[in-house]
């Protein structure tokens, strides 16, 4: 177990922002960002092609799943 003088050096260690190629990171961390929007857009559109591909070949579970869907609606309060 560390003692007081290496756990106050732990805390107070240096992070991004006193690094001298902070603007770098700040760059790269925001295309990361933008990455992962599309990496995630791109899911959600494969997600919604494949939950209609499941209601088209399953109509009879997308029915019941509408229904379900409605009367969540009607007894939901505002």
């Amino acid at each position: 177990m560390p003692d007081g003088k290496q756990r106050k050096q732990w805390r107070t260690g240096r992070d991004a922002r006193d690094l001298p190629d902070a603007q770098e990171n700040v760059a790269d961390a925001q295309e990361s960002d933008a990455a992962r929007r599309r990496r995630r857009a791109q899911f959600l559109r494969e997600l919604h092609e494949a939950k209609q591909l499941r209601d088209r070949v399953q109509p009879r579970r997308a029915r019941a799943a509408r229904m379900r869907q409605q009367m969540r609606m009607r007894t939901f309060r505002w």
